[in-house]
């Protein structure tokens, strides 16, 4: 069976949109996802599916919005695809800070022209890389300062976008390559 990683975009990022792991790991249960694998607080999912990851990503937006009552888009990759993007490692020559180096899955293809606006800025020493749907970024000076950062969002790249650092990434990869075993 495909093995499929779930990201939740903005789940237990401060008060709003909490949801326990455990509790998550329940639903996914009830919905006949019994080895379903949680990665720390927020909202990240490796297990398998028969369905496709568009199916996916919709049938665990509705029953969580079901369960929890919250509404957080889910953007999903296969182990295969995912696998790709840590093969890639557009910036892994400067990033050297793992927790610094990020990247964001996107629904979709972004906005040319969006990026196109962003791709002007300067925002050295910041860097990123735009390969598909995913957007590599490093931000040697923090994230949560980074004028980059807030550029890609979902406002401003037109899709669906949420960020996870390199860490994050590649220990989902892991934890794809030990489920798949």
């Amino acid at each position: 069976m495909p093995i499929h990683i779930a990201l939740l975009r903005g789940i237990n990022v401060g008060s709003h949109n909490r949801i326990p792991m455990a509790d998550l790991r329940g639903l996914l249960a009830e919905l006949g996802y019994r080895n379903a694998r949680t990665l720390v607080q927020s909202g990240n999912i490796v297990l398998s599916a028969e369905l496709s990851p568009d199916g996916l990503a919709a049938e665990l937006e509705g029953a969580i919005a079901g369960k929890f009552g919250v509404q957080t888009p889910v953007v999903v990759r296969t182990r295969e695809e995912l696998a790709e993007v840590v093969a890639l490692d557009p910036l892994g020559d400067v990033a050297g800070e793992h927790k610094l180096y990020q990247v964001s899955f996107l629904s979709a293809e972004p906005d040319p022209e969006a990026l196109a606006k962003i791709a002007r800025e300067d925002f050295a020493p910041e860097r990123f890389v735009h390969a598909g749907r995913e957007i590599y970024a490093w931000h040697p000076d923090g994230i949560h300062s980074s004028r980059l950062a807030r550029m890609l969002s979902d406002k401003r790249l037109g899709v669906v976008a949420t960020a996870r650092n390199w860490k994050t990434t590649t220990k989902l990869l892991e934890m794809a390559d030990e489920l798949e075993g």
